[in-house]
């Protein structure tokens, strides 16, 4: 036990929900941090070590890694003649599917002579819970049992099967130690295998119950474009999720390891990002969502009528006090959010703009009316006329907007802002979500459109009242107002998702698009959370001075629809520059250095896969683009000329109103959109 949340940024993760395997560069699982074989929230496999001959083979890397699969090739010295070669060579061909992990051992040998080797795996069996792990707690040993030729283990709900065909087996410091007695004909091969069948039938979410659509197909000038997007279609696919109750829905989960379930706002967010590649998944998260709308009043849970839910796991969630939420006790359903209905309300809108079937959307407008009303009933709980959170069990989200950690809402002194909290961005959310909302409630022939407009007329001009400040760079947007009322004055990224909602007129757009890229927000990587002068900047501090992917991405989007392209370009590329830097799978988050610092640097502990990050890659490849949908049946249609920040590039399997299509963009920034 160390007390303290494991680090990932070095570490191989190969998934397929609602299945997960964390290992070494080398394939190796030690005993240590995150490491293990995972089914949804519960690790079952803590270790599984190779050796051959009593030695751990010498790791060359990884190769053929995909969301799913990698290779990890090694060389074996402690058999065989001596060489000054590597003629012995060992591969471990890992697989994620649902439900299992699988790998193949493969003894590849070029020496001259027959050689016999014993390969040996030493293998954990440990269930621990996600959140002991997160938390670097005691590992939790559980006992195999032999029966019909395999290693049963079980713990309530969890169940995991090992078999090793061909290997003997025996127990050892409390798991399973196989053993295979292998010969290597001269210049040829020998191979064993293994493998782990795991379950949680008490897990509220599966496997996806509806295949992906085929990816999308990029050509670009730029060949980091399309490895950029190749990635994240891969690790999206493996984040696919139905909840049980639900199993042709699908929802994309939060993240891998921690968050590996459904996230409202996550969710969401990533949804309406993939609307243009995934329209069902929006269709999905819409209607899993909407199942487990709000419908009473519980302090608790947070739960409110018509709120839409924060987190879903299979039971409570315990984190200690040294995490970034203090000490947290969340129940199994939690509703501990004050953007995620916003949020669904306008991918509703959004998702009917782009071709979700009228009597889809038709379905909802219940509990869009529910959502609506929430943003009115519940939303605003001093009458105010803003949306504000408080946690009031003292062990709940002490923060409930997405910079939800408890040390995120900050003065420019470093100070902590103290609740009730009124998010600047959420002001938008919900400025946009009326409106939203107002035209389905016209296009559906329902009442209370011009109520919604009025609502949201008038949140517009209080926020234009309250929420500016000034410094010595001139005026921006406060982060918040704190529970005085007053402006919590830091310079945030949080004013960046303002843009494109449409609650800021076009001289404000630009004063804060000009804050955004000032470099004591932008890193020429992405967008910092927090900007340089602030008290509590750093670097590398989770949401005080790192650069998040989803919140630059959405701030490029926002820069884009406000108008500001040539801005919007400059993130765009520096995304790209980022996902360079990572291997193209731009995690969670990482540090706010800029290239004179020597560019980002992973933040150790960040989600990867992430779903908005993995989204982000499409964001970053239209969002220029000016892409507007047109209805059921007809294509979008795209700005006349947009920035080039990648050269001339091409990307088909696209989707709009039913209709696939491909968008092509020459070096010039002329764009056309064709039927496929």
């Amino acid at each position: 036990m160390t007390g303290r949340q494991p680090f990932l940024h070095d570490l191989n993760v190969l998934l397929a929900a609602p299945m997960q395997a964390w290992s070494g560069r080398d394939g190796q699982i030690r005993r240590q941090g995150a490491e293990g074989i995972y089914v949804a929230d519960t690790r079952v496999v803590g270790e599984a070590v190779l050796t051959v001959n009593g030695e751990e083979p010498e790791a060359l890397g990884v190769s053929r890694e995909s969301g799913p699969g990698a290779s990890f090739e090694a060389v074996v010295r402690s058999a065989g003649e001596s060489h000054a070669d590597p003629l012995l060579v060992l591969v471990r061909r890992r697989t994620v599917q649902t439900g299992r992990v699988l790998e193949d051992i493969v003894l590849d040998s070029k020496l001259p002579k027959e050689v016999a080797v014993s390969i040996e795996l030493t293998l954990g069996i440990d269930f621990s819970p996600m959140a002991s792990v997160k938390s670097g707690g005691p590992r939790l040993p559980t006992t195999a049992v032999l029966e019909d030729g395999c290693w049963l283990a079980s713990s309530g709900a969890v169940t995991a099967s090992v078999s090793a065909p061909g290997a003997t087996a025996q127990k050892c410091d409390g798991g399973i130690r196989f053993r295979w007695d292998l010969t290597i004909p001269p210049g040829g091969q020998a191979r064993a295998a293994w493998s782990v069948d795991a379950a949680d039938t008490l897990s509220p979410v599966t496997a996806a119950g509806v295949t992906a659509p085929p990816p999308l197909t990029v050509s670009a000038r730029d060949p980091r474009l399309a490895a950029l997007v190749t990635r994240a279609q891969q690790d999206l696919a493996g984040l696919r999720m139905s909840s049980t109750e639900q199993p042709s829905d699908v929802f994309l989960a939060a993240g891998a390891p921690w968050f590996f379930t459904l996230f409202g706002r996550d969710s969401l967010i990533a949804a309406r990002m993939l609307l243009p590649v995934d329209p069902q998944l929006a269709a999905g998260t819409l209607r899993i969502l909407a199942a487990r709308q709000g419908a009473g009043c519980d302090l608790e849970t947070a739960e409110q009528p018509g709120k839409i839910l924060h987190e879903l796991r299979r039971g409570e969630l315990l984190l200690p006090a040294t995490s970034h939420n203090d000490q947290l006790r969340l129940p199994p359903v939690y509703y501990g959010t004050v953007d995620a209905t916003p949020l669904w309300i306008s991918l509703l809108h959004d998702a009917w703009k782009w071709g979700m079937p009228e009597g889809e959307v038709r379905a909802l407008l219940d509990n869009l009316g529910a959502a609506l009303a929430w943003l009115r009933d519940w939303a605003d709980a001093d009458g105010d006329g803003f949306l504000e959170y408080l946690d009031t069990t003292g062990h709940g989200l002490a923060n409930q907007g997405w910079k939800d950690s408890a040390d995120s809402i900050r003065c420019q002194d470093g100070s902590l802002a103290r609740g009730p909290i009124a998010l600047a961005e959420v002001q938008g959310y919900a400025y946009r979500a009326a409106l939203d909302g107002a035209e389905l409630l016209d296009a559906f022939g329902q009442p209370g459109a011009a109520d919604w407009r009025s609502w949201a007329a008038a949140l517009a001009r209080k926020f234009r009242a309250e929420y500016w400040c000034r410094d010595g760079l001139g005026p921006y947007l406060a982060i918040a107002l704190d529970a005085d009322k007053r402006p919590v004055d830091g310079v945030a990224s949080n004013m960046g998702h303002l843009l494109g909602t449409g609650i800021l007129s076009e001289d404000e757009s630009a004063v804060v698009a000009a804050r955004l890229m000032h470099p004591s927000l932008f890193s020429g990587f992405g967008i910092r959370t927090l900007d340089t002068g602030n008290g509590g900047y750093w670097p590398l501090r989770y949401h005080c001075g790192s650069v998040w992917t989803h919140d630059s991405a959405l701030i490029l989007a926002g820069l884009a629809a406000a108008g500001h392209v040539a801005e919007a370009a400059l993130v765009a590329s520096g995304l790209l520059d980022a996902a360079e830097s990572f291997g193209f799978r731009l995690p969670e988050l990482f540090s706010g250095h800029t290239p004179g610092d020597g560019g980002p640097l992973p933040y150790p502990s960040s989600c990867r896969p992430q779903a908005w990050a993995g989204a982000a890659a499409v964001t970053i490849l239209l969002a220029t683009l000016g892409l507007e949908p047109q209805g059921h049946g007809v294509l979008p249609v795209v700005a006349a000329a947009v920035p080039t920040p990648f050269g001339a590039f091409s990307v088909s399997g696209l989707w709009a109103g039913g209709r696939q299509f491909k968008v092509d963009v020459d070096g010039e920034g002329n764009a056309a959109v064709s039927a496929m």
